[in-house]
Order: structure tokens, then sequence, then C-alpha cells
């Protein structure tokens, strides 16, 4: 029991550090470095820091153009980490509370830019030419999307197997 409470400590502990490394990171590049004055930093041929206000969710979908609107993205992204709070509550498996360490502090950075902007700062820009395989996004967002992956990955890749019984069946008591 206590090795479970440790991989859950840890997780929630992730979950902080990915808070505080987003909101670390934006303030440097909204202050300091003065990113948005900018417009744009160039670092490499193929990543600049580019200064974006996202007032959507995932890929610019769900758009909030008024003040309930931010709003009801605020309580919905809300409701979703508190969600994964409480899954993390109940996990047990190390790399599930990896992935949801990685969403919920990833999820509380975004939500933090939307309650105190009413917009989320993205500023990562991968790029290939003209060609961006993704959006332009934060380290929020990279948290969440590898937590998902991670996630996804356990459910669809590496789901544990039924042990089987003396007589080489399946046990069913588990399913």
């Amino acid at each position: 029991m206590k090795l479970v409470a440790s991989r859950r400590w840890a997780a929630f502990g992730l979950a902080v550090v990915v808070f505080v490394l987003d909101r670390g990171i934006k303030a440097m590049l909204t202050g300091p470095l003065e990113l948005p004055a900018k417009g744009v930093i160039w670092l490499l041929p193929v990543f600049d820091l580019r200064y974006t206000q996202n007032l959507g969710v995932s890929l610019g979908m769900l758009t909030a153009s008024s003040e309930a609107q931010r709003w009801g993205l605020v309580g919905l992204t809300a409701v979703i980490a508190a969600g994964v709070f409480y899954w993390m509550l109940r996990e047990r498996n190390k790399l599930d509370l990896a992935g949801l360490g990685l969403v919920l502090g990833g999820a509380l950075g975004n939500i933090w830019d939307r309650a105190s902007y009413g917009y989320v700062i993205d500023y990562a820009d991968l790029h290939f030419g003209t060609w961006r395989p993704f959006l332009i996004f934060n380290l929020a967002d990279a948290a969440i999307t590898i937590g998902v992956l991670i996630l996804l990955a356990r459910s669809l890749l590496l789901r544990e197997k039924p042990a089987k019984t003396a007589s080489g069946d399946a046990a069913t008591e588990n399913l």
C-alpha cells in the first residue's frame, strides 16, 4: 500500500512540476524576453518562439469569443482536471499515474492562463519551411499530449493478460 501511495505522490509531484515549469516559461517569455512585443524569436531553422493567444482548446476547437464562453471553457476544463485528479486517487499503475500527472499539470497550466487572461499563451512553433505538423503550442499542451499518449498506449498496447489456470485456460475472474 505504501508503494502505491508513494507512486501517487510522485504523480502529484509531476503535476506540480509541469504546472510550475509552464508558468515559469510563460512568465519569462512574456516578461524579460518580451515575446508579445517581438512576435517571434528565431531559435533554430525548424523551431521558433512565436507568441499566440489561443482562445480555443485543442486544435483551436471550442473558441471562446465571449466572457460566458471563456468561463464555460474554464469550467469545462476544471471539471476534466477534477476527473483526472479523482482518477489519480484511485489509480495504482505507475505508468498511468505518470500520464495522469502530466495531464493534470498541463490542464492546470492552461486553466490558469484562461482564467487570468481569457486565452492560453502558446509559443512553441515547430516547422519545416512553411509546413507545420502541429499548431503553435506550449509546455502544458505537450504534457497533456504525452500524458494522453501514455494512457492510450497502456490501455491499447500493454493491456495486462489474464493469468492462465493449471489447465492452461485463461482465468476469467478478472474480466
